[in-house]
């Protein structure tokens, strides 16, 4: 398993969205525009992401 991060930043709201984009954007933690949260790069992590694409960030980490 790699030791990869990465940093994901909530950029729009989840307001208006789909429930199920509303409840993956709960479910990284993200609840208000520019918070932020480190998660190890996991495919599970990466799905979440793509579905709330349009709502996030994504910077690599070291």
């Amino acid at each position: 398993m790699s030791d990869k991060k990465i940093r994901v930043t909530q950029i729009a709201s989840g307001h208006g969205q789909k429930p199920g984009q509303q409840a993956t954007l709960i479910g990284l933690g993200l609840n208000k525009i520019r918070k932020s949260r480190e998660f190890a790069d996991t495919l599970e992590v990466r799905g979440m992401i793509k579905k709330v694409a349009h709502l996030v960030k994504v910077e690599e980490q070291a």
